[in-house]
């Protein structure tokens, strides 16, 4: 028979003394760490301080009822699973407890043989408990403030705002250029406020037509159109309870605007292809690098949903407003990728990180995060150089006269080329238009490996 691990503890409360050495004896042997408490006050001390996963208490103990215990428990401790030892008399008290969320019941002296499988179930459940917990806590982790790199002034003063307004339930609109970490904020906010329980779905309005936005967004119902076989659901009801982020908000038609309004003034909506109403209960998070006052002015955008949406208007900073933090954001990026790619590289060159700092980034972080993935695809050492990174307008008035030649602008167009394939040499040459022998002989005449 395959034990089961040791560190799966076992409560159990029993003031008989005989009962409580018997079934700690027979789980010992499963291989469970059984903790004996003899009323419910040790048991309550050793529920807080041990967290076992599973709890088997006596009906009737000295100090109070073990039904109202293991209720109460429960709602405390979710995570851990409740059996009651009952008299056959008190089988109604098991029931009752049952129905209340306690795992199951077992009578006393007629249930043994049933102890073993009962708690195996009970075990089971417990540890899939536990494991979503800890999944959970690490994605709230995994999201959390602390995970948004920097350390300069602007970003630290936009980082407590946005602490301070994720505890709120007010609509939020999140301000700034593109690759400025808009939904990473966002992700931030839903999983430090009162929310974090619940969903955050993500829906970029930019990129899906406006009859299949609807549909996404709202649902609609089966017959509503041209391929709609079955209803579905749409991400409000999916989010519902939950937080849904709205980037590209700017994007958004104007007739679908309307509904979103609706929305936030009611919270109910019609499906597409529906005559009632749906009501649910979402936070809005929205996101946008447009100006939408100007929208307003020219027609583009609803006034009234605009101050629906900016309740809070929270603006990131671009990476020009932030120089100092590139450092810690490109480390970051080495390591990730380095590790991703398999490859050693674990510093910059100073050269490197010079010319990295003096560049504009006009795609902000995202766009750092493109040339440091490139560098890292690029490098055969473990050091960044400057050569790997793309070259920019600037370096055209380069005084190195050996820029201007033919063969620097080839071997340029490889590596990006090569970058662009992940290294496929294979899918390079097709692109460059070379056959494969011609383009392995280029690598060794610029050395590119």
């Amino acid at each position: 028979m395959e034990l089961v691990a040791m560190n799966e503890k076992v409560l159990l409360i029993d003031d008989e003394l005989k009962l409580l050495t018997l079934i700690s004896r027979i789980l010992e042997l499963e291989g469970y760490e059984v903790l004996r408490a003899k009323n419910l006050a040790q048991g309550k001390k050793i529920l807080k301080a041990d967290a076992p996963m599973v709890v088997l208490s006596d009906v009737k103990l000295p100090d109070g009822d073990g039904v109202a215990f293991c209720m109460n428990s429960k709602s405390e401790f979710p995570d851990s699973e409740f059996i009651l030892l009952t008299a056959y008399g008190k089988i109604q008290d098991g029931v009752r407890a049952v129905k209340a969320g306690v795992f199951d019941y077992l009578v006393k002296g007629d249930d043994n043989e049933k102890l073993v499988p009962l708690m195996a179930k009970a075990m089971e459940k417990a540890r899939l408990q536990h494991e979503v917990t800890r999944l959970k806590k690490s994605l709230m982790h995994r999201h959390s403030f602390a995970h948004i790199l920097g350390e300069s002034d602007v970003l630290v003063r936009t980082k407590a705002l946005a602490q301070k307004i994720a505890g709120s339930e007010a609509t939020i609109l999140l301000t700034g250029a593109t690759g400025t970490g808009k939904e990473v904020f966002a992700q931030a906010i839903h999983y430090e406020g009162k929310r974090a329980e619940k969903r955050f779905l993500a829906i970029n309005c930019s990129a899906i037509s406006g009859e299949i936005l609807e549909s996404e967004l709202f649902g609609h119902k089966a017959g509503a159109f041209t391929g709609a076989t079955k209803e579905k659901k749409g991400l409000f009801e999916e989010a519902h309870m939950g937080t849904l982020f709205l980037d590209e908000i700017g994007e958004m038609p104007l007739d679908l605007q309307a509904k979103l309004l609706r929305v936030l003034e009611n919270g109910s909506f019609i499906k597409v292809g529906d005559t009632k109403e749906t009501r649910v209960n979402v936070r809005i998070i929205a996101a946008t690098n447009r100006d939408l006052a100007v929208e307003v002015t020219e027609g583009r955008f609803r006034e009234d949903l605009l101050y629906r949406l900016a309740v809070i208007q929270l603006r990131l900073p671009s990476l020009a407003e932030r120089k100092e933090d590139i450092p810690l954001l490109a480390e970051h990026f080495i390591r990730h990728f380095s590790a991703k790619s398999n490859v050693g590289v674990k510093r910059m060159h100073p050269e490197f990180l010079n010319r990295l700092k003096s560049m504009a980034f006009k795609g902000n972080i995202r766009e750092l995060k493109n040339v440091i993935e490139r560098a890292v695809i690029l490098s055969e050492g473990d050091e960044l150089t400057a050569d790997l990174l793309p070259m920019m307008p600037r370096d055209a008035f380069s005084q190195d006269p050996s820029d201007f030649s033919l063969a620097a602008a080839e071997k340029a167009q490889i590596q990006r080329v090569l970058a662009l394939t992940n290294g496929n040499k294979t899918q390079a040459a097709k692109l460059l238009e070379i056959g494969l022998t011609t383009l392995y002989k280029k690598l060794q005449d610029y050395a590119l490996g």
